[in-house]
């Protein structure tokens, strides 16, 4: 099955260790070869990703939190937090 990735989202995130993160959510597509040729073949699977601007993966947790490998947890910023 050929798979590919959709943008969805970007936005920046504070880390626990104090940086900030570029983060980009991606939903995984699916190529629907039951569609005729010419309309969009390409159908969503449920599946999502979120990875860091420098293709760093980040780990999407079920009480919707977002961490690194290394152990930080990132937090998504409000507008009035990057303005400070």
């Amino acid at each position: 099955m050929e798979k590919r990735l959709h943008w969805l989202e970007s936005f920046e995130a504070r880390g626990s260790d104090g940086q900030t993160y570029k983060v980009r959510g991606y939903e995984h597509l699916a190529r629907d070869e039951s569609i005729p040729d010419g309309m969009e073949r390409w159908e969503p699977t449920g599946t999502a990703e979120y990875r860091l601007a420098d293709g760093g993966r980040v780990d999407a947790r079920g009480d919707g939190s977002l961490r690194l490998p290394s152990g930080v947890v990132l937090e998504r910023m409000r507008e009035a937090q990057k303005l400070a």
